[in-house]
């Protein structure tokens, strides 16, 4: 059965950091791309960060250039998400995708069911 499992999330103050982890199972981790998104509270869902099976990342967000990076542990099938200087409104649920090929410009495949993310003093 195909899983992707979100964890990481928390209360963090601003500035501070959180590492998300979305693990997989139930596919061949390593053929496929992973994103990362987020949904604000009365917001759409958004893209921030992706990564290829190769390795290679896309932004979709330039909000978090400089600040988020992504990365993946195929022996692991999980992927990460570094979230550095946290601002307010970084505040959502984070959730992973697979995308539908090894490349991040496929369509979504698969969802994970998230992770809240609440950046406040």
């Amino acid at each position: 059965q195909l899983q992707l499992v979100e964890s990481g999330g928390g209360l963090v103050q601003p500035g501070g950091s959180l590492r998300l982890s979305c693990a997989a199972s139930g596919f061949t981790f390593s053929r496929y791309a992973i994103g990362w998104f987020r949904q604000a509270p009365g917001k759409g869902r958004e893209g921030v960060l992706c990564i290829s099976s190769s390795g290679d990342s896309t932004n979709y967000d330039d909000s978090v250039k400089g600040r988020f990076t992504i990365s993946r542990d195929n022996a692991k099938n999980t992927v990460f998400l570094q979230m550095n200087s946290l601002k307010p409104e970084d505040t959502a649920v984070y959730l992973c995708v697979r995308k539908a090929s090894r490349w991040c410009n496929s369509l979504n495949d698969y969802w994970g069911q998230g992770t809240q993310v609440t950046v406040s003093s």
